[in-house]
This record gives structure tokens, C-alpha cells and sequence, in this order.
């Protein structure tokens, strides 16, 4: 399956979320098989385990009537709130229900509950749903048919869920805005290479009984794909932001060339720095606006998101980096004017390596895309060494879903990046270039424009001319605004790279501020 049409069927069936009003009590799940010891190190084992062994693809679900099911009639399932796990534990603070298979979701995930070190399988049972205008007749389908995934609720709140495991090994989450957005994944193979890239899937979950009043869920999932197999342990504290906290142990069956870790899946079509795709009604559509990076060397960076015409890979080098993430800085909603998916309340995801993860690139992919429904941006964390056979990778992370990620960058930051035409107003251009309009707001921006102090804009630019350089007081946002022209060396539209910061008698007041910038071939330079 190709990148696009597995995400686009995953956004659908994430949306799908309905739930019918709760109905008389009815029994728990029903559990399969004997009871078995489960805990993380006999999942590490199980995992090392699968590695050695030859990769053995995962089988689909045939039932006719299931792989028919078109997008209107999957999303007419709706999963009952009485037949939630942990329905009959009043004092538990969280229920699962589960996702049916069908449309692109045809390979069944087992689930299993685990309670005081043991686990036992849960059994799919029509009755955990309402098949309403589907046309699936429950009592036809195999007993055996299983799910395609599960989602976690409030018990005050099972309308709405607030983390989703459906695909592969893609997830979602929410903070208090209760508005999903990016994802994330357990783990990307070869991203952005000149071959498909493979998904790996999580093939199995172990969902651990909370205790009564506890805040935190713990969920397992065991990873497998042609190229690795692994074993994660995610400890789930809604809130906002939400917490995930996660370690994750990969056992290579192959060297790997592009191995990403902490992968971070979002959206951007267009926005103010870039309308190439801007053919909709809505000002901005995206899911995320930048990527921001600090470094293990304690740099700030903020790269703005963009929807090139080539796909597009930049990778930063670091060494044991202290975060890094997808963020949607820009939260008002005059600029999206969409009341319908809200892109003003989409989360952010930030990730915080829990030690030290050594050298290596955070890598960005931006592809191509002509619509909001396919996801075209990937970042990640890849290790500068390429694992190999028989190892044993230990990576732990935290996941933060929210408004704001934990960690904010003590000096200003950028808040909004705009492009237009370069060349000065009243003039005749004579030849063409790219007006860049930066925005930073925060740190001691305010107090220096309030005193008129002197403030210098810091630009590098790796290829072609920079000029018409200012920094003045932007008083609207207690900020600054930078700008300045860029004109290309040539008529080639090759890539150039952009380097901003702000800096006050020779001390940096600002995060650093990066940019590509591919100029638009000669036929469409158009001076006006």
C-alpha cells in the first residue's frame, strides 16, 4: 500500500469515533485460551525471539462482506460503551473499545487484558457492536474475525476517546483541545528513500488493568516487519499536554539504511509562508507549522513547514539531543477559518529522549501534496550507526500531546513566517527575488522595542544575494519583525538555505530560524 493511501484511510477511520448511548449492562469481553506470565522482559524475549526467526506476513481478513465495506458503510459501525473493557470496574478511570475490521484495516491486531502479571486474550464477539447501515450482519461473520485496533475513553466521556491504536503501528492522541491531528509511530523503515518504504505493524497489544482512582494506563504492543521486530511499553497520563512514556527494545533481521525513531506523521498543504496549494477558501490548512529542535549543544531551532514540489529530506546533525517535535505554534483561528476540523486546536507532539541516544540526525521529509487528506510530513530521530542482525536497540522517550510542548526555548521565538515578492515599493524590480517577513515575540523582545534599542537581523543565505535587511518593533505582538530579499544566483531552482537569527550588542536574542527555499522556475518569475 502506498504512503498516501494508507493515510488517508486512517484519518477516515480515526474520525469515525461515534459511539451509541449506553444500553442495559452487559457482561465484560470474553477472553480466549489459557492465562499466561506477561510482563516487558518476557516481551523483550518474545520479540528477540520473533527476530530470529524469517519474517511471516501477517494474514488478512477474506470474509466477502467485510472486505466490501465502502467508506460510508464502515463508518456506520459504532462501537457500544457498554462493552468497553474495564465496563464492570466503576473505580478504574479508563475503558478501551475496539475498532472493526475493514476498509484499509484488514489485518487483524490480538488484544489481550493483563491483571496481576497474567494475560488473556480477548475474543471478538458481534455483540461489541452496532452494525446499524454497515450491512454486516454480526451473527454472519466469522466468531474468530478479531479487530483492526482500540481506542481509550473517560468513562464520563465515552463519546469521545483520546488516544487511537489503528494501522501499522500509527497512533494519535489528544490534550485537553480534544481535537486530533498529527500521529505518531511506533517506528519508520527507510522514510523518504528511492524505494517504498516499509511500515511495520504493531501485531499485538497487552492493555494492563489500571488501579482503582490511577491516572495512568500502561499499554504493550509488540512490533514486527520484514526488517525488525520489537517490544514497547507505553505508559498513557492523559491531561494536557498528555504523557506518553515510552521504551522501546528493536532486534534487527537486517542492517537497516534509514531507521527513525520517535516518528512524528503530519499534514501541511499550505500556509503563510507558503501558498503553492493555496486553490481552497481556508487561509491555512495544516495539522503542524514547523519543526523545532533542541539540541544536545542546549540551540533552539525553528524550521517552518512547507509543501515543496519535489519531495524534499533535510537531516540536522546532533548528539544526544534534548527534544525535538511537530509543532502548530500558530493557534488562531482568523487564520484557518475552518469550523469544521478546527486546525487551530490540532496538537502538537514533542519527544524527549529519557537518556542519552548519542549521535545521529533528526531527518524532516516533506512530499508533495494536493490535498488536507494525505499526511506529508515525517520527522524522526535516526542513529548515526545503521543497526544490524542480533542487536539489541533500547531507545525510551517521552511523548508529549498538547497545546504547548514542555520544554519552550528561553529566548524569543518565531511565531509566524511570511514569503511574498521582494523589491521595494514604488520601484521598478529588475530582476526577481523573495520578500521573507519573520516574526519573534517572547524573551526581551518587548522591553527592547519599548525603548527603541538597537536590534540586528542575522541572515545567511547559502547560495544567491541577501539584501534589504531590517529588524524593526512589531508592537502588536510585543515583538519583532525581521525582513529581507533573496535573490537566486541564477535560473536554476536549485535549493537554498536560509539562516536567521536577531542579536542585540553581540548576544542572540532569538531561537534560529532555518529555511528551504527552492525559487520557481524562470517562466513563472513574474516581476508585476
Amino acid at each position: 500500500m502506498h504512503r498516501r493511501q494508507f493515510l488517508i484511510r486512517a484519518g477516515a477511520a480515526l474520525a469515525a469515533s461515534g459511539l451509541l448511548p449506553a444500553l442495559a449492562t452487559s457482561p465484560a469481553p470474553a477472553t480466549l485460551g489459557q492465562r499466561h506470565r506477561f510482563d516487558y522482559a518476557w516481551l523483550k524475549g518474545h520479540a528477540r525471539a520473533l527476530a530470529g526467526r524469517p519474517y511471516t506476513p501477517r494474514g488478512e481478513v477474506t470474509h466477502p462482506a467485510v472486505t466490501a465495506l465502502g467508506w460510508e458503510q464502515y463508518h456506520a459501525l459504532r462501537t457500544r460503551p457498554e462493552r468497553a473493557l474495564w465496563h464492570d470496574l466503576p473505580d478504574t478511570r479508563f475503558r478501551a473499545t475496539f475498532f472493526h475490521l475493514g476498509l484499509g484495516f484488514r489485518r487483524p491486531v490480538r488484544l489481550y487484558e493483563v491483571a496481576d502479571g497474567q494475560a488473556r486474550e480477548l475474543a471478538y464477539d458481534p455483540a461489541m457492536f452496532d452494525y446499524g447501515r454497515s450491512g454486516l450482519d454480526g451473527r454472519r461473520l466469522p466468531k474468530d474475525l478479531g479487530f483492526a485496533g482500540f481506542r481509550l475513553h473517560r468513562p464520563e466521556d465515552m463519546q469521545r476517546d483520546f488516544v487511537a491504536f489503528l494501522g501499522a503501528s500509527y497512533f494519535r492522541a489528544v490534550g485537553a483541545s480534544m481535537q486530533y491531528g498529527l500521529s505518531a509511530r511506533g517506528l519508520a523503515v527507510d522514510t523518504g528513500l528511492p524505494r517504498p518504504e516499509e511500515f511495520p505493524d504493531f501485531t499485538a497489544f497487552w492493555l494492563e488493568r489500571p488501579q482503582p482512582g490511577s491516572e495512568t494506563l500502561v499499554v504493550y504492543a509488540l512490533l514486527d516487519s520484514p526488517s525488525v521486530a520489537g517490544a514497547y511499553r507505553l505508559a498513557i497520563t492523559p491531561g494536557e499536554p498528555l504523557l506518553m512514556d515510552v521504551d522501546a527494545a528493536l532486534y534487527p533481521r537486517r542492517e537497516i539504511e534509514r531507521l527513525g525513531i520517535a516518528p512524528c506523521t503530519s499534514m501541511f498543504q499550505v500556509g503563510e509562508n507558503d501558498r503553492r496549494m493555496a486553490w481552497d477558501w481556508r487561509p491555512e490548512i495544516h495539522d503542524s507549522d514547523g519543526l523545532a529542535l533542541w539540541t544536545g549543544a542546549g540551540e533552539w531551532i525553528w524550521r517552518p513547514l512547507g509543501n515543496p514540489r519535489q519531495l524534499r529530506f533535510n537531516a540536522f546533525v546532533d548528539e544526544d539531543p534534548r527534544g525535538f517535535g511537530l509543532l502548530q505554534r500558530d493557534r488562531d483561528f482568523d487564520h484557518y477559518q475552518d469550523d469544521g476540523v478546527f486546525y487551530d486546536r490540532r496538537p502538537s507532539l514533542w519527544v524527549e529522549p529519557k537518556h542519552a541516544w548519542g549521535r545521529g540526525t533528526v531527518q524532516l521529509v516533506e512530499i508533495p501534496t494536493v490535498d488536507e487528506t494525505f499526511d506529508n510530513i515525517v520527522a524522526f530521530w535516526n542513529p548515526e550507526a545503521r543497526p544490524q542482525p542480533g542487536q539489541e536497540l533500547l531507545f525510551g522517550y517521552r511523548l508529549y500531546w498538547g497545546a504547548e510542548p514542555p520544554a519552550r526555548p528561553p529566548l524569543a521565538r518565531c511565531v509566524a513566517t511570511r514569503t511574498g515578492l521582494g523589491g521595494v515599493i514604488g520601484f521598478r524590480r529588475e530582476r526577481y527575488s523573495q520578500r521573507f517577513a519573520v516574526d519573534f515575540a517572547g524573551g526581551e523582545l518587548a522591553a527592547l522595542g519599548a525603548r527603541n534599542a538597537t536590534v540586528e537581523a542575522v541572515v545567511e543565505a547559502s547560495r544567491g544575494q541577501v539584501d534589504t535587511v531590517s529588524a524593526r518593533p512589531l508592537h502588536a505582538i510585543d515583538g519583532y519583525r525581521a525582513m529581507f530579499d533573496v535573490y537566486p544566483p541564477d535560473g536554476s531552482t536549485g535549493q537554498i538555505d536560509i539562516r536567521l537569527y536577531l542579536r542585540h550588542e553581540g548576544r542572540a536574542l532569538t531561537e534560529t530560524w532555518l529555511y528551504q527555499w527552492n525559487p520557481p522556475p524562470p517562466e513563472e518569475r513574474v516581476l508585476y
